[in-house]
């Protein structure tokens, strides 16, 4: 008994001073949908861990702070800022403002408007660096059964092809998977695919609010969502147009709209997916 005793006592002091860190399964993962009009805003909780994905548009940032309050997030483990359109960066200066975030994820590219500049200034005044996203880059989770993967950009576009710059994060759960597109378009789609990057997956986050220029044919045959959710609002651009939810009929995606059903959210067991709305 003695010799078990001592060899326990040297494991704990062992791993209090060498900084050892055990992982721990995530459980439960949820993917909250938020219902910010014709925009993006994405919570993910993965245990005791929280990351947003875009803040919707500018006059957003309080509804989305206030619904994350209601889920009760105080920290934001990671915040992800897809692209510079304002329906995406508009809310996140409040977000920053409001809430302890950790760390701040966008790609490299930026933006003359106000929105924008609102951005960077909220993420300098908390002493905050931008870490790139790209391809290969990985967010950080303490859950051992999750990875939080950016698969692109790819590559640089033109500073004007705003929507091709988009940060696309794929969420690995168990043997779930779900893949956040942001506004990417078919160049980008088409890099993603020409390396191999796009998996199948169980839920998609439609590109571009349904844009006919988002979710290519050739993109959704190999991610083949079982769920997809279009995040849309009032718009005067013919969003969600009629080609993508062709398209993702052809695939036999059950699909959600956030103008439709409110906010949207799933839960993963790392098994299996059950969603409900909330308006």
């Amino acid at each position: 008994m003695k010799k078990i005793n001592i060899l326990l006592f040297a494991v704990l002091v062992l791993s209090l001073f060498t900084g050892l860190k055990t992982t721990e399964a995530a459980s439960n993962v949820k993917v909250h949908f938020i219902n910010v009009g014709q925009g993006d805003s994405i919570l993910i909780q993965t245990g005791n861990e929280n990351v947003l994905i875009d803040g919707g548009g500018k006059g957003k940032g309080d509804e989305v702070v206030a619904y994350l309050k209601k889920q009760k997030v105080k920290t934001l483990n990671a915040l992800v800022s897809t692209h510079p359109d304002a329906d995406h960066v508009g809310g996140l200066a409040y977000v920053i403002k409001s809430l302890n975030v950790k760390s701040v994820y966008a790609p490299k590219i930026s933006h003359t408007t106000q929105a924008y500049k609102d951005f960077l200034t909220a993420v300098k005044q908390k002493k905050l660096t931008i870490k790139k996203a790209q391809t290969g880059v990985e967010i950080n989770t303490k859950a051992k059964d999750n990875s939080l993967k950016f698969i692109a950009p790819v590559k640089e576009y033109a500073k004007s092809d705003l929507n091709n710059w988009s940060a696309v994060l794929l969420l690995k759960h168990g043997k779930k998977t779900f893949l956040f597109t942001g506004d990417a378009e078919v160049k980008a789609e088409s890099d993603m695919l020409a390396k191999k990057l796009v998996p199948s997956v169980d839920v998609l986050k439609v590109g571009h609010h349904g844009a006919k220029t988002s979710t290519s044919s050739a993109f959704i045959n190999k991610a083949r969502p079982k769920y997809a959710v279009i995040s849309v609002g009032k718009n005067g651009y013919g969003h969600p147009t009629s080609t993508v939810v062709k398209r993702l009929n052809s695939v036999k995606a059950k699909t959600y709209r956030t103008d439709k059903s409110g906010n949207i959210i799933f839960t993963s067991t790392g098994q299996k997916i059950t969603v409900k709305t909330v308006k």
